[in-house]
């Protein structure tokens, strides 16, 4: 049987299994549509076009196939991995119409391909997930504290509260008038009243050490009482009837 003969008897079993699918480009070309062998749940609609283009030796060498998509995207990695596995089994099909059973194992690959990029979406998702709690723990967590952590921490708090206090110490004075500020600085050298009591007291102690053995301490509340009465006497004067 002729090249011609053995093609055209092809073409004819073709358009009986895909009538809505194949297109005759010419006794010696041809484009199918080709799907998923099935629908995967969660995917867009994916559909792409083979192109087969018959040498005059077919079936003793393979046809010279393409691809396009018309429904879905497909990149250029996908694509040549699906031509590569097409040629293939055509290499083990030679000799044989074998356009049926290309399109047939496209199918099968476009099927894997789909749930393939669904497992991969899947897997990144659930890795993008994992990231995002694991930083939302590290956030609420917090960095463990350590004495040396502590220490640098302490010295970094310290300056920022000496710059506001030092801050809000020069906006106030700003806003001072000279003679404000003049008091203002007076108050800023008086003693507190615990500085005051802890000087005294200190003042207390340091007299007990200077006085001198049998010295007789005066109780000057006694004093003062005494003070007081002589002052009332000379104020009451008594007359006798002899004066």
């Amino acid at each position: 049987m002729s090249s011609d003969s053995v093609l055209a008897e092809e073409f004819e079993v073709l358009e009986s299994i895909y009538p809505t699918e194949i297109s005759v480009i010419s006794d010696r070309e041809i484009e199918i549509d080709v799907e998923p062998d099935y629908h995967v749940e969660g995917t867009e609609p994916f559909k792409l076009k083979l192109s087969v283009q018959y040498p005059y030796d077919y079936p003793n060498a393979l046809p010279t196939l393409a691809l396009r998509a018309i429904e879905g995207e497909i990149d250029d990695t996908e694509k040549e991995n699906l031509l590569q596995g097409i040629a293939a089994l055509g290499e083990e099909n030679t000799g044989m119409a074998m356009t049926f059973t290309l399109v047939s194992h496209l199918r099968e690959q476009l099927t894997i391909l789909v749930e393939g990029r669904i497992a991969h979406q899947i897997a990144a998702d659930r890795e993008k997930e994992r990231l995002a709690i694991e930083a939302e723990e590290a956030r609420t967590q917090g960095t463990p504290v350590t004495v040396d952590s502590f220490k640098v921490w302490k010295v970094k708090f310290d300056k920022e509260i000496l710059a506001k206090k030092a801050g809000d110490e020069e906006e106030k004075l700003r806003a001072m008038t000279p003679k404000e500020k003049e008091e203002y600085k007076k108050i800023g050298t008086r003693l507190t009243g615990r500085q005051l009591f802890e000087r005294n007291r200190n003042l207390a102690h340091e007299d007990d050490g200077l006085m001198e053995e049998g010295t007789v301490s005066v109780d000057i509340s006694q004093y003062d009482r005494i003070r007081v009465d002589a002052e009332v006497e000379e104020d009451h004067v008594h007359f006798s009837d002899s004066d």
